[in-house]
């Protein structure tokens, strides 16, 4: 029979308790401070990727500004060195020799020195004459010239022979619009078979081109015929032939004159008008052209025909051929004629031109 006392049989499991309770501690607070760790974990992460965003920015911003600095480098003015300085100076004397060559070949294509190269095919004439008439036509005149050749223009020996006196004539014409073009061949055509045609190659045919027509006249002509006088005639007129050899004749010598039947008149200004002049503006406020001679029938002598064909490419030109020859010779020392004589009308007497 067991006397010990009843209270030692329940201290043995007393450690055991204990040993639990500790257990249970150390996870409650292993659990509260695993908490933190993951915020700073993630806390990390974030910083992480922050700062490496951050860097491949940076590594983007850099690449972009090296590819501008590259390009600023490559559009920057370049520094000129000495030997650039020179060769830029070389090349713009070389065009200012260019210019000066290109007007002297042009004063002795004016002079004749270069005759031989520039007539065309079919022109032959090494003596001096009196005047060229350049007599105006169009591709729908052909019933015009008819008329002419069978009155006062001479056709055939009769114009060889009127050749032989210092006088040629021809009928003036430019190209068609459709170069090779049936009008074009009609012309060509026509040509071989009565030879009195002055055919403008390089000038296009056409109403509003008239004023172009006459540079390219007068280029031509003393180009290829070296005479005292150069007349250009519409082709509504008709001429007394010896009347104006006989008033030609009393001129020559005399190497700066422009004749004609002078006018002037009011500019048109108002747009879809007839004779309206683009550039009325530059006529003044009171609108009214310079003195010029009638485009009907006008004289100039050979120093002015050569002019024209030396300044062509810088003699301006205005809606009408008249006024635009007018102005070219407003700036040269040229004496003005007012020959009345030659102030076309529908009579003959004391002229030597008609309507026709």
């Amino acid at each position: 029979m067991d006397n010990s006392p009843p209270y030692y049989k329940d201290v043995s499991p007393l450690p055991t308790i204990i040993s639990k309770m500790e257990k249970q501690r150390s996870r409650s607070s292993s659990s509260r401070s695993s908490v933190p760790s993951i915020f700073f974990v993630f806390f990390s992460c974030l910083a992480w990727l922050y700062i490496a965003g951050r860097l491949w920015q940076d590594a983007e911003n850099r690449i972009l500004l090296s590819h501008l600095l590259m390009k600023n480098s490559a559009e920057r003015p370049k520094v000129l060195t000495v030997e650039d300085k020179l060769m830029i100076l070389g090349c713009k004397d070389l065009e200012r020799r260019i210019v000066e060559a290109e007007m002297e070949i042009a004063v002795a294509k004016s002079q004749g020195f270069l005759k031989d190269q520039l007539k065309q095919p079919g022109f032959s004439s090494s003596k001096k004459l009196l005047a060229v008439i350049g007599v105006y036509t169009g591709f729908g005149s052909k019933l015009n010239r008819n008329v002419f050749r069978g009155s006062w223009m001479p056709t055939g020996d009769s114009l060889k022979k009127l050749e032989e006196r210092g006088i040629v004539i021809r009928f003036v014409i430019g190209r068609s619009p459709n170069r090779g073009d049936s009008l074009d061949r009609n012309i060509d055509k026509e040509n071989l078979e009565t030879k009195d045609f002055l055919i403008l190659d390089g000038h296009e045919e056409a109403d509003e081109e008239s004023p172009k027509k006459a540079k390219f006249f007068f280029r031509t002509a003393v180009q290829n015929w070296d005479a005292e006088f150069y007349i250009k005639v519409d082709d509504n007129i008709a001429l007394d032939l010896e009347g104006l050899i006989e008033l030609l004749e009393s001129r020559r010598g005399q190497d700066s004159v422009y004749i004609g039947c002078m006018k002037s008149g009011e500019v048109v200004a108002d747009e879809g008008k007839p004779w309206y002049e683009p550039d009325w503006w530059k006529f003044g406020d009171e609108k009214s052209y310079f003195r010029h001679a009638s485009g009907s029938l006008l004289i100039i002598s050979k120093r002015f025909a050569q002019y024209i064909n030396i300044n062509s490419a810088s003699l301006k030109t205005y809606a009408h051929e008249d006024t635009s020859i007018g102005s070219w010779m407003m700036g040269v020392q040229a004496t003005y004629i007012d020959e009345n004589r030659v102030c076309c009308s529908s009579s003959r007497q004391d002229k030597v031109c008609s309507l026709a």
